[in-house]
């Protein structure tokens, strides 16, 4: 698009001046008009860029400036904006440094830590140092709420810092916040609970299959050892009425009751 502005503007001053003997400010006032609307024409031209917003040093974006004959760069801020991450408590949770733009091979990763939600540097304490770009933590505690930051370094110099902030909800607040849910239903009118919608589904309401399992096994074990206790029982009442010995004993009781 440059090459095909610069030759609209040069070629009919060519053709005008082939052959032809004029004055030199002739030529100058002519070549200054067509620079000056080469420059214009130029400058109004939408510019390649391989700048990727918001945030980062990205060296691959720089663009040239035809005017000042550097290269730009995407003048964005090192830091990007935080992202929300919220966990209960127990969970595993992960963490990426990673950013949509290309970074070069060798790039070395610190990983920070601040107990508060912060952006300065003086209020975070090193983690870990090494090319990883994966933050993992297997079981999440309450303790361990706050601000994590991700800094991509190249020849020790920043490109980036990332920030993630973290907060682990408690499982005793959890419940807590559950049967708070449940007594603001039943406050509601009349104490009506509201009916499920028709996307809502039928297993919410149902107990988990492992509990329903448990249920039945004890009650089917508590139905046989009733069973066997009344087995047992009736077993006990035919020998005692079937026993010689005790028919004796009773047929003395009795002739003792009409002695008497």
């Amino acid at each position: 698009m440059l090459k095909n502005i610069l030759m609209a503007e040069i070629m009919p001053i060519v053709e005008e001046f082939d052959q032809q003997l004029n004055y030199d400010t002739e030529y100058e006032s002519r070549l200054q008009a067509a620079a000056n609307n080469f420059i214009a024409a130029a400058s109004s031209l939408p510019r390649a860029s391989g700048c990727l917003p918001p945030c980062g040093f990205q060296v691959q974006g720089a663009v040239y400036n035809c005017v000042t004959c550097q290269y730009d760069s995407c003048e964005f801020p090192l830091d990007c904006p935080g992202k929300e991450i919220t966990v209960q408590e127990n969970n595993r949770t992960q963490m990426w440094c990673s950013v949509p733009f290309l970074l070069p091979a060798d790039v070395e990763i610190v990983w920070r830590y601040a107990q508060d939600r912060t952006m300065l540097r003086e209020r975070f304490d090193d983690v870990t140092v090494g090319a990883d770009p994966l933050y993992s933590i297997p079981s999440a505690r309450p303790e361990q709420s706050g601000t994590y930051q991700c800094e991509v370094l190249s020849q020790e110099q920043s490109l980036v810092r990332l920030y993630f902030y973290l907060t682990v909800i408690p499982v005793a607040q959890t419940g807590h916040v559950h049967l708070q849910d449940v007594f603001a239903q039943a406050l509601l009118p009349e104490g009506q609970f509201p009916r499920l919608s028709s996307t809502d589904s039928f297993s919410y309401w149902l107990p988990r299959p492992a509990f329903l399992t448990t249920c039945l096994t004890a009650i089917m074990l508590l139905i046989f050892l009733s069973l066997g206790v009344l087995y047992w029982l009736s077993y006990q009442i035919r020998t005692s009425v079937f026993d010689p010995a005790q028919e004796t004993i009773l047929t003395e009781e009795k002739k003792y009751l009409i002695h008497c």
